[in-house]
C-alpha cells in the first residue's frame, strides 16, 4: 500500500465490523443463523428462508433499516438481540486492532469508532471486547438517523465532533462508505480488504488498503503531527 502522511493526520475515524472486529461474526449471524431460526420458525426449508432474508436486505441495503435491530424484530418478529447473544462467542477483535489502537493513543491522536451498527449491537461488542477501553469517543450513526452513506451523516459528524477533513483518516472496509467520505472532502482513506476472517483477501484498486495495521506502526509512532 503506498505511505499514509501520518505528519498530516491528527484525527483518526474507525469503522467497527470488519475493521476493528472480525466482520465473521456479523456475517455468520446474518447470513447463516438468522435464516436458521427463521426456517424454524416458519416451518420452511433453510435454502428458502435463505432467499427471503436476501430479498428482505436488498429492499433496505444502506439505509438506516439495513442495520436497526428494531426494524428487523418488527420485520421478522424475532428478538434479534437475543439471537445475536445465541452466537456472541463468535464476537472478537482482530488480532491486529490493540496494536493499532495502543499506537494511536500513545501518538496522541484523537481515535473515533464511527459505526453504522445499532446501539444495541454496539453494547454487545464492547461487553465482549472492551473496545470503548481504547478509543476516545463511540458513536452510532443511529444518533443521526442516516448512515455513513450518505453526505448529511458526515455533515452532522463533523458539526458533532469537529474534526478537520484535510487532517482526517477515515478506515473502512465498505467501499461505497469510504467513497462517501471521499466525496465529503476527507482527505486520508484507508480500506481494510480482510474484514472477515474466514473469507479470501479481496483485491481493491479504489483506495489504499491493508491486511495488517501492525505494519503501520511504526510510522504512526514515528510521524507525530505537524499542520
Amino acid at each position: 500500500m503506498s505511505k499514509l502522511a501520518w505528519n498530516k493526520i491528527d484525527t483518526v475515524l474507525l469503522d467497527m465490523d470488519g475493521t476493528l472486529l472480525d466482520l465473521h461474526f456479523d456475517n455468520h449471524f446474518w447470513l447463516q443463523h438468522l435464516p436458521k431460526k427463521l426456517a424454524a420458525l416458519h416451518k420452511i426449508p433453510i435454502e428458502q428462508a435463505k432467499l427471503q432474508m436476501a430479498d428482505e436486505y436488498e429492499k433496505v441495503i444502506g439505509t438506516i433499516d439495513w442495520y436497526c435491530l428494531d426494524f428487523w424484530a418488527r420485520k421478522l418478529n424475532l428478538d434479534i438481540v437475543a439471537a445475536k447473544k445465541e452466537v456472541e462467542h463468535l464476537i472478537s477483535m482482530r488480532d491486529d486492532t490493540l496494536p493499532f489502537l495502543d499506537a494511536l493513543k500513545a501518538s496522541g491522536r484523537e481515535v473515533i469508532l464511527v459505526t453504522n451498527a445499532h446501539p444495541d449491537s454496539l453494547s454487545l461488542k464492547v461487553e465482549h471486547t472492551q473496545l470503548d477501553e481504547h478509543i476516545d469517543l463511540l458513536i452510532s450513526t443511529h444518533e443521526f438517523g442516516v448512515t455513513k452513506e450518505s453526505q448529511l451523516l458526515w455533515q452532522k459528524l463533523q458539526q458533532r465532533v469537529g474534526f478537520a477533513s484535510q487532517h482526517t483518516l477515515f478506515v473502512d472496509d465498505s467501499l461505497g462508505i469510504l467513497q462517501a467520505a471521499k466525496d465529503f472532502g476527507i482527505k486520508h482513506l484507508l480500506a481494510v480488504s480482510n474484514p472477515d476472517s474466514k473469507q479470501p483477501v479481496k483485491k481493491i484498486d479504489d483506495f489504499p488498503s491493508i491486511q495488517d495495521y501492525r505494519y503501520l506502526v511504526d510510522d504512526i509512532l514515528q510521524q507525530p503531527f505537524s499542520a
